[in-house]
């Protein structure tokens, strides 16, 4: 679990691929967006629940991981009157994003310009 900082809006990335994890941090993060990370679903709830720092104002969530997968995880975070009302954009090669009631959903491999149109729909960066 990595908390990484800059001055913005706090996106919450939940990605198991450690090339993605890290090609999406490093491109938010130029972006002027701060960048918490989980491997998994139940590293990114822990994350939510023992955050001190800033709420994220979205969640960029992976489907295919181990321990938790983006189901399991979507399917606690709904159902926590705290983390509810987090929107959650689904990264997938696969199909069932619909499946999953999401905000948004994004297909792997993931363009840079549909990527920061979504983050920008859902933060704003403040300087």
């Amino acid at each position: 679990m990595t908390v990484e900082a800059d001055c913005g809006a706090t996106v919450l990335l939940v990605e198991d691929d450690v090339d993605v994890r890290e090609a999406v941090s490093d491109t938010l993060q130029d972006a002027g967006y701060q960048v918490l990370a989980a491997r998994h679903g139940k590293e990114a709830l822990e994350l939510l629940r023992n955050n001190g720092g800033p709420r994220p104002c979205l969640i960029l969530l992976d489907l295919m991981m181990p321990v938790m997968d983006g189901w399991q995880f979507r399917e606690l975070q709904s159902k926590d009157p705290a983390l509810s009302d987090i929107p959650v954009v689904a990264l997938s090669a696969h199909g069932g994003l619909h499946a999953l009631d999401a905000a948004d959903h994004l297909r792997k491999p993931v363009q840079l310009r549909a990527l920061m149109d979504v983050v920008e729909r859902f933060c704003r960066v403040t300087s």
